[in-house]
């Protein structure tokens, strides 16, 4: 290909100048042309800029008038290039440049807005970028772009305000220091106006969570003005601080508004003026070591002079005033402008790397200032939070005193303002408003945020002589309320201060996790021996903490696995050491939180400790008696339930041995794939066996093993191993045992005297064994959970059996079975138990669990596995429910189908939403009229909602539309839960924007049943409610009459 050349380039611009008149061609034309003008002066700069004069005169008047957005973007980039082109202040750009900003200032303010509908990717934020870059690109636009931009800071008009700020602050960085001298004046009354000129209510911050910020909330309009300050003063602080500091207005506004004591005393308007004032003093004081001297110089004397707590002796000058008694309420604006120096110096030495790495010397005045009045500012910034009270009226007065003293603790070690014991005295004070002021609710909460802030910040500068105070002060009173019984402050605010101070760093977090930890082991030795019912209450609590809170902590800071690993091996060493159980009614939930906290530590371990915990689990497993007499078995095909009668069989384990087996299992759940399980064989019987008897972490155990052991490799099987195929083996072809003659599986079985039963014949018994079926279900339910995840066949066979349990025997005999395990047996009738059980099963195969099987506890997951058991399972639903004539039979198959395509990612279902949508209204129809079903029913109209919102299943909700609207609106009245109703009006809304001839026929209808929506006794549907009449009534007629 061809190369253009420099003078092909010269001479291609020569000839756009010459004979293209760009505002004569139409828009796609246009944007041609000032993309071919934008390459050449990007990429032949030096060939077009031979051109001159002409080049800038054709510019101009290509672009002048030019109104289309994507146009614009190319003329205002256009503008930018040129003025690199040419800087020379007496080269060709100069003389066109009046000319050539005044096309430009006819686009100040931006004001676009594109048609509805109409495809424009340029948004008006990037076509204002752009102009404010073309306004600065060239210093020869400052006698024109400056004035302009300072007239419109008068507008009246919020955004031609802010714009104008930006622009000023950009400008004010390009043109430089020489050029904007002569306009810092006007530009400081400019922004003290904007500032002082707020419509926005001042408002103190008390709800923010972190406390960064001193003063009031802000508009953009003021946020913009402080930006725009600050670049001033950093460009021209001597000027900039003497308008500032000898400013009447700020001046005159400090002797009146701080005359007033209260934060509700001051009037509105001294209000905004307060709040200006702060932020002004903020910013100018943090700009620099000579602006803060300059600052607190002319303001700090006074503040002090005002709150009383300085003297004058008799040269004048100001001494702080020990003898001050803090006996009444403190003067509220001088206390907030206190802050807002206290700050922006505090601020000044943190922020800026170039004096952190240097110390500050104490020779500068604010650094003086400062030493000389901390302890009496310490003072009295608490005598403030000692004479607050939760009443609204000390609200301010709370904020302030505790930023006060947050400000005076976070002062960098080497800078030396602040003592030691200055700081300690903070901590005391703040800690004493933990442990004794709760029943002060904002006080207490800001008080512990200020510890929190305290605490990062000696974390993140590694204060190392301050972190020895803060843990002794601090962490060791923290940890020590949780061994305090007889104590005042309430346990879920022990708990709540206890984990927030573990986030302030990870050596923090250590010692807070270990004494947290030691808590824990002591209320659960009160449990384990003395039935302790306090202890039990007080244990679940210390869990939750543990796995909720500090866990999660733990897991995103560092190397904590040691910490784990021992946590989770002193629970099994305490148990271990507990021969005899003594829990109370707490038992499981105290169970449930130990398992949940076992689990988390155990999954966030490595292999290698993940070994030594189950090697110990496994050890105190063995001591069970009950698991003794299944070890010492030999590992045959033949597995024995003696005297398994029914679920209730498992409240017959001894209260230890039922703990043993649930946290072995919660262990067992959490390993990662390639951990060492010892005697793995034996360890799948005996959760077998604890499966059958109703306990559901050894199902999610079994499921969790099979989703992680290893398949054979190349068909050979490594001795002392257990692959996924031996597994399989044991779960689906071991006979299970009952050497009762009587016994339950002799009743179920009915094939004879041999007393065996296979797990997936067990799931197609007898009725006369329904518990027994159902436990067995919900089993299986967890193993193909496992074996789906890793997109093993076998969850294909699993499949079947559920949808065998959920046939009655008048339903489908032709079924696609190719197991062999199932070929021999006969369908059999299915109680409603049982069949629920089978089509629940499917919402535990395909929903996504928090307790197992995750990737937290590092499970097996193949990609798009729900899609897939989706695809391969909808067809055998849909064909036996065509062909099911049983109610019974058909609601279940309902509720499966309900199960599986709530957990279905919805892009998968919009693919067969033609088959889908029919049997989902019907599914929706039938729930309805079961309250048990809601949380179903509610899971299923989400995902009708989402269909009628995506544009890919538009074409089939059309089709379907009178069907649609006749189910919505038999849901508008659905009594049993609120969100049904509310999303189903929603729905309705969607509905209404179909085209008109499909959904006019339905308007009365659909009226009718939003007005009786309209008397609702929850708001939120009442609110839907009346969108929806406005929608469709919009479809009927101007009138509601109908």
């Amino acid at each position: 290909m061809g190369r253009v050349t420099d003078n092909d380039a010269r001479a291609v611009a020569q000839a756009y100048l010459e004979n293209v008149q760009v505002q004569s061609l139409g828009q796609h034309d246009r944007k041609l042309c000032f993309e071919i003008l934008e390459c050449l002066l990007d990429h032949y700069p030096e060939s077009v800029a031979s051109l001159g004069d002409d080049l800038v005169y054709g510019i101009c008047g290509a672009i002048d008038g030019e109104k289309d957005p994507r146009c614009l973007m190319l003329t205002f980039h256009i503008v930018e290039i040129l003025a690199r082109l040419f800087p020379d202040p007496s080269g060709p750009l100069a003389s066109f440049a009046g000319d050539l900003f005044d096309i430009l200032g006819c686009y100040f303010p931006i004001h676009f807005t594109h048609p509805q509908g109409e495809d424009v990717d340029v948004k008006r934020d990037d076509l204002s970028r752009a102009l404010m870059l073309a306004f600065s690109s060239t210093t020869l636009f400052e006698p024109f772009a400056i004035p302009l931009l300072l007239e419109k800071l008068s507008s009246s008009l919020p955004l031609a305000k802010v714009d104008s700020l930006k622009y000023l602050s950009n400008c004010l960085l390009k043109y430089g220091d020489d050029r904007m001298t002569k306009h810092v004046e006007a530009i400081w009354f400019s922004v003290k106006d904007a500032i002082f000129c707020s419509e926005q209510e001042p408002m103190l911050s008390l709800a923010s969570e972190l406390l960064d910020h001193v003063g009031f909330q802000e508009n953009e309009i003021v946020t913009e003005a402080i930006i725009l300050l600050q670049k001033v003063i950093l460009e021209n602080s001597g000027l900039s601080l003497s308008l500032i500091v000898g400013d009447k207005d700020i001046n005159t506004i400090v002797n009146t508004v701080t005359s007033f004591r209260s934060y509700n005393d001051i009037p509105l308007q001294s209000k905004h003026k307060l709040c200006a004032i702060g932020r002004i003093l903020y910013v100018s004081a943090k700009a620099s070591i000579t602006c803060c001297n300059r600052v607190f110089e002319s303001f700090f004397f006074r503040l002090m002079d005002t709150l009383g707590l300085s003297v004058r002796n008799s040269s004048g000058d100001c001494l702080p005033n020990f003898d001050y008694v803090f006996s009444e309420r403190l003067n509220f604006g001088a206390l907030y402008l206190c802050i807002e120096l206290l700050a922006a110096c505090r601020d000044l030495v943190v922020g800026s790397e170039e004096l952190t790495s240097k110390s500050v010397s104490a020779q500068e005045s604010w650094c003086c200032m400062l030493h000389s009045f901390s302890s009496l500012l310490m003072k009295a910034f608490s005598s403030v939070l000692d004479a607050s009270t939760d009443k609204d009226a000390y609200e301010a007065d709370i904020y302030s005193g505790v930023k006060g003293l947050q400000i005076l603790a976070t002062f960098p070690g080497e800078f030396l303002p602040i003592s030691k014991s200055i700081f300690e005295n903070v901590l005391l004070t703040f800690i004493s408003i933990i442990v004794e002021d709760f029943n002060k609710t904002l006080l207490w909460k800001l008080a512990l945020k200020a510890l929190v802030q305290i605490g990062s910040f000696i974390d993140r500068f590694h204060e190392s002589e301050k972190a020895l105070s803060y843990n002794y002060i601090v962490v060791e009173k923290i940890v020590s309320l949780m061994f305090l019984d007889d104590f005042g402050l309430p346990f879920q605010l022990r708990l709540e201060a206890i984990s927030d101070i573990g986030t302030t760093g990870l050596n923090v977090m250590l010692k807070i996790v270990q004494g947290l930890e030691d808590a824990i082991f002591a209320n659960l030795s009160e449990v384990y021996v003395h039935g302790n019912l306090k202890s039990a209450k007080i244990a679940v609590q210390l869990l939750e903490c543990y796995s909720n809170k500090l866990l999660p902590g733990i897991h995103g800071a560092g190397d904590f696995e040691d910490v784990l690993s021992r946590f989770a091996v002193n629970i099994w060493n305490q148990i271990e050491n507990s021969m005899a159980f003594s829990v109370g009614a707490q038992e499981n939930e105290l169970l449930n939180a130990t398992m949940t906290a076992m689990k988390l530590a155990v999954g966030s371990c490595s292999e290698g400790s993940q070994g030594k915990i189950i090697k110990k689990a496994y050890s105190v497993l063995s001591s069970c008696p009950s698991f003794t007499l299944m070890e010492s078995m030999p590992i045959t095909g033949t597995v024995q339930l003696e005297g398994l009668q029914h679920t209730q069989d498992l409240e017959c384990f001894s209260c230890r041995d039922k703990w043993v087996i649930s946290l072995f299992a919660s262990a067992i759940i959490a390993v990662r794939p390639q951990t060492h399980i010892p005697n793995i064989r034996v360890v799948l019987h005996l959760f077998m066996t604890n499966l059958l008897k109703g306990h559901v972490p050894a199902a999610q155990a079994l499921g969790s093993m099979v989703n992680k052991l290893c398949p054979k490799s190349n068909g050979v099987e490594i001795s002392s191993t257990c692959t996924l195929e031996d597994a399989l083996d044991i779960i689906f072809n071991t006979s299970l045992w009952d050497s009762h003659n009587h016994g339950p599986l002799k009743r179920c079985s009915g094939i004879g005297v041999d007393n065996e039963m296979g797990l997936a014949n067990l799931c197609l018994s007898a009725s006369n064994c329904q518990l027994l079926q159902v436990c067995a279900i919900e089993g299986l339910a967890w193993i193909g959970k496992g074996l789906l995840l890793r997109g093993h066949e076998k969850v294909k066979d699993i499949t079947m059996i559920f949808l065998r349990c959920l046939l009655s025997s008048g339903g489908i005999d032709n079924l696609p079975l190719n197991q062999g395990s199932l070929e021999n047996n006969q369908e059999q009738d299915v109680l409603p138990s049982v069949a629920k059980s089978a089509a629940d099963a499917f919402h535990v195969l395909m929903s996504d669990s928090e307790i197992c099987l995750n990737k937290r506890f590092h499970a097996n997951i193949r990609p798009l596995y729900k899609q897939r058991f989706f695809s391969s399972v909808l067809p055998i639903l849909v064909s036996s429910m065509a062909e099911s004539r049983l109610s019974n039979t058909r609601s279940m198959l309902y509720r499966a189908l309900a199960h599986i395509i709530s957990d279905t990612p919805l892009i998968a279902v919009l693919s067969e939403a033609k088959k889908i949508i029919p049997i989902l209204l019907d599914s929706l129809s039938i729930l309805s009229t079961y309250n048990l079903d809601k949380d179903i029913l509610y899971n299923l109209l989400l995902v009708l909602s989402g269909i009628l919102m995506d544009k890919n299943g538009q074409e089939t909700v059309v089709e379907n539309a009178h069907v649609i609207i006749n189910c919505l609106i038999g849901l508008v009245g659905y009594p049993h839960m609120m969100v049904v109703r509310e999303t189903a009006i929603q729905c309705l809304v969607a509905m209404s924007r179909l085209p008109h001839a499909r959904i006019y026929p339905m308007r009365t209808q659909v009226l009718r049943s939003v007005q009786k929506a309209l008397d609702d006794p929850k708001r939120a549907v009442r609110h839907e409610a009346v969108r929806c009449r406005q929608a469709w009534a919009s479809i009927a007629s101007r009138s509601l009459h109908f």
